[in-house]
C-alpha cells in the first residue's frame, strides 16, 4: 500500500497533470485550465489526455516574474 503524501512533488516526473500542476502553483484547476487556454501555460495532447510537462511550470512562473516588475514603496517622512 502506498503511504506516499498526495502533494509530494515527484521531480522525476515528465509530465504533469493538469492537477499536478495545479497543485505546484498551488492555483485551482479551472485556472489552471484557463492559463492553458490562452496559451500561458504549455500543455500537450496524450491520446485523449490532457499534460503538461514538467518544465513548463518554473518557466511560466519566470515569465510571470519577468512580466511584473517589483513595485517600489515609497515612505514619505516629514522633516
Amino acid at each position: 500500500m502506498d503511504t506516499a503524501p498526495v502533494d509530494t512533488l515527484d521531480n522525476t516526473l515528465v509530465l504533469l497533470t493538469v492537477e499536478e500542476a495545479a497543485r505546484r502553483l498551488r492555483i485551482g484547476r479551472t485556472v489552471c485550465y484557463r492559463l492553458i487556454s490562452s496559451g500561458e501555460l504549455e500543455s500537450i495532447t496524450v491520446g485523449r489526455l490532457r499534460r503538461v510537462p514538467a518544465d513548463a511550470v518554473p518557466e511560466f512562473v519566470t515569465r510571470c516574474r519577468k512580466r511584473r516588475p517589483t513595485t517600489t514603496i515609497t515612505i514619505a517622512t516629514t522633516a
